[in-house]
């Protein structure tokens, strides 16, 4: 991430795993997406707040991004994402991992400890998996024929419905 850079133009959307963010405007690798903000509080505090948002930080402070003005709270894991969190100072940014496309869904690694807790029990709905189950699945059907919702999970492409609201 560069030094003192805007965020990117992002807009919240539906996806395969429920809402998510979309890029509005081409990211380069390394540029600045968005920073995850919230409510400071300790670990202590946060283990004891019951949500899926508590961004871990430092031995000392975590971040509640769970209140709605943290637009960054609707970027979505993916077991092959396009960004990545960096914690600097204790704050939390996140940058662009490789070159994201106009339209393109934003995601990054939640990590192994969330993964298996949260999303390895329902099974993850990332491009990356959701493809591999789709191949899967076609092969033991022995069936090619794929819905357009199907295709659109996943690419990872934005639907823009002029409905959905940007930062």
């Amino acid at each position: 991430m560069k030094k003192e850079q805007q965020p990117a133009k992002v807009k919240v959307i539906r996806s395969a795993s429920g809402l998510g963010l979309c890029a509005m405007e081409s990211i380069k690798k390394g540029d600045l997406v968005i920073e995850y903000v919230g409510n400071i509080c300790t670990p202590e505090e946060g283990s004891e707040i019951n949500n899926l948002y508590i961004f871990n930080v430092s031995k000392k402070k975590d971040i509640d991004g769970s209140p709605r003005w943290n637009t960054a709270r609707y970027i979505n894991h993916s077991c092959r994402p396009n960004a990545e969190a960096e914690i600097k100072k204790d704050r939390v940014f996140i940058s662009a991992k490789r070159n994201i496309m106009l339209g393109e869904e934003i995601t990054y690694d939640y990590g192994k400890e969330y993964w298996n807790e949260y999303i390895k029990p329902y099974g993850c709905n990332c491009p990356k998996c959701v493809e591999k189950r789709t191949l899967s699945s076609a092969s033991e059907k022995k069936s090619t024929l794929v819905s357009k919702k199907s295709a659109d999970k996943k690419t990872g492409k934005c639907e823009l419905n002029p409905k959905e609201y940007t930062r």
